[in-house]
């Protein structure tokens, strides 16, 4: 009975707001995204050579990877609630686009603070003689 119920209720549910403000928010949503996630990326590979902006530049990346697991998981309970397309479709593409640009390219970036960490470690020992 508690199955048919629920059924009942995902079947009958209403859009959580019309589809062309869901395009909106996959148009826009994307390209603040593919804005932002671009100049971190260039921000990124300027600073992390020279070990500047460490804190800011992971805490961002780290910031939108866990961003885009959200999107991804009201993508997925908008599709197990029976949303339209046009509703979990944007939801779905941005999660997974942030997630994995996010969390693919951080360990690099972290590489690169690594590297340039143990460069003026090295340059010290050096001076000292």
């Amino acid at each position: 009975m508690n199955d048919l119920v629920l059924l009942t209720l995902l079947a009958d549910a209403e859009p959580w707001f019309s589809e062309k403000v869901a395009i909106y928010f996959g148009s826009f949503g994307g390209a603040a995204i593919g804005v932002f996630g671009g100049i971190l990326g260039a921000a990124a590979g300027m600073l992390a050579p020279k070990g500047k902006g460490r804190s800011f530049i992971l805490n961002s990346m780290l910031g939108l990877g866990c961003l885009g697991i959200v999107f991804a998981v009201v993508g997925v309970v908008a599709v197990v609630m029976g949303q339209p397309y046009a509703i979990y479709y944007p939801f779905l593409l941005l999660g997974l686009l942030l997630t994995t640009v996010m969390f693919a390219v951080r360990p690099a970036i972290r590489q690169r603070y690594a590297e340039a960490e143990q460069r003026k470690v090295e340059a010290a020992a050096l001076r000292r003689g």
